[in-house]
């Protein structure tokens, strides 16, 4: 299976993630090429070598018309300005930690609405699925800043997350993990950082209020460094992208790829990209079980298909006896651990139960791949897996039936047909 592990023991943010992603590239320049191609105004991105404690890695910069943006602290999404920040971030990145000097705030603030950033994002030439990724980044920050200012979504202004520079660098992101197309994507526990940040409307804790909601439920920890290591750009995109977190898997690692902030510690400061092989496509999910005993069939089998849409790995019931001798139904969810609270959300929504139960399992799972075959009765698609010594090879169920019906056969004839 194709595993991609980051390893945050400086934290993330939007640049240096990018930065480890691209060094896993074959063709890096290629992929800067098509990246300064997608419409952003004035931006262009590049890389370079930089070294930290000794050790060479990769630092992405965006450039607006030339010029690198310095950009005040993006804690300030929602009230107005003071330009009395004292900044002791240390990432430079779209909080651009490395405020040592006064700012004399000539450059241009973006104060972007969510409604700016789908219009932002509509325009670029990028893919379907690089756009919803971005879009979901987003959402993830809009609603942590919605929480922590106590206002809708729909008042929210991103302040340096909504800058045309760190837009670059989501969009970024979801570009290398679309080029990379990793089966999943594994993130070790986070480094928050420790402390405070002077922000305009007084003195945060670390991580900053946004930061910690977007972590929730996230294997996190503070620690000796001093500073904010962790933005909300870097942990909306470690939960978007995650299939599950936790320590390095057993893999077989084809590269490593270090990207750096800017600033200097005792410690590297960087991200670590390992993208390798697990083998034996083995990963944890989530298994979410619950008994029901008062709902239709009907009901049921929509609350399955409402799971199903939803991007459940798996939905299926088996039948119970109860207590009274009632009959019922084990209603069971297989999901990505980072999708528990959706599909617990989900499940209490659309079903009676009052309660579930949640376990982490293993999944082991054979490669899978689909691919298209010409036939006399039109095109095919088979879905081949292999692994452990086995290799099986079907048709998919859709295309048989379309023939089935086209040709007023059985499903079983049509199965025949095609093994002529």
């Amino acid at each position: 299976m194709k595993t991609i592990y980051l390893e945050c023991a400086m934290g993330a943010a939007g640049d240096m993630l990018a930065a480890a992603l691209l060094e896993l590239l074959d063709d890096k320049d290629t992929f800067l090429k098509k990246l300064n191609a997608i419409g952003l105004p004035g931006v262009r991105v590049s890389a370079g070598p930089a070294a930290k404690c000794g050790i060479q890695g990769t630092h992405v910069s965006v450039l607006i018309n030339g010029k690198e943006e310095i950009t005040e602290d993006v804690h300030d999404h929602y009230h107005e300005h003071g330009h009395d920040h004292d900044h002791s971030h240390e990432h430079d990145h779209e909080h651009n930690h490395e405020h040592e000097h006064e700012h004399d705030h000539h450059h241009p603030h973006s104060h972007s609405s969510m409604h700016r950033i789908e219009h932002i994002l509509e325009d670029l030439y990028i893919s379907p699925k690089v756009r919803q990724n971005a879009l979901a980044v987003y959402d993830l920050i809009a609603k942590a800043e919605s929480h922590s200012h106590g206002v809708p979504v729909s008042e929210i202004h991103f302040h340096e997350v909504g800058n045309i520079d760190a837009v670059a660098d989501i969009v970024a992101v979801c570009m290398l993990m679309e080029e990379l197309a990793p089966d999943q994507v594994i993130v070790s526990p986070i480094h928050t950082g420790a402390g405070h940040v002077r922000c305009a409307h007084g003195i945060l804790p670390v991580p900053a209020p946004a930061t910690a909601y977007i972590l929730r439920d996230i294997p996190a920890y503070g620690g000796a460094v001093q500073g904010e290591l962790c933005t909300p750009t870097g942990a909306a995109l470690l939960k978007h992208f995650a299939s599950s977190f936790g320590s390095m898997p057993v893999m077989r690692t084809e590269k490593i790829g270090y990207g750096m902030g800017k600033k200097d510690f005792e410690r590297a400061n960087c991200i670590r990209a390992f993208l390798g092989d697990t083998g034996s496509g083995e990963e944890e999910i989530l298994e979410i079980s619950c008994n029901i005993d008062d709902m239709t069939p009907e009901a049921m089998a929509y609350a399955e298909q409402v799971l199903r849409d939803a991007g459940a790995l798996d939905v299926f019931t088996s039948p119970v006896n109860m207590k009274k001798g009632r009959l019922g139904a084990l209603l069971t969810c297989l999901c990505e651990t980072k999708d528990e609270e959706t599909f617990t959300n989900l499940i209490f929504t659309h079903t009676t139960t009052i309660g579930m139960r949640i376990c982490t399992c293993r999944r082991r799972t054979l490669e899978r791949s689909f691919k298209e075959v010409a036939t006399p009765y039109g095109t095919v698609r088979v879905k081949t897996v292999s692994g452990a010594g086995v290799t099986r090879a079907k048709p998919e169920y859709d295309d048989l039936a379309r023939i089935a019906s086209e040709r007023n056969i059985s499903f079983a004839q049509a199965c025949e047909l095609l093994k002529d």
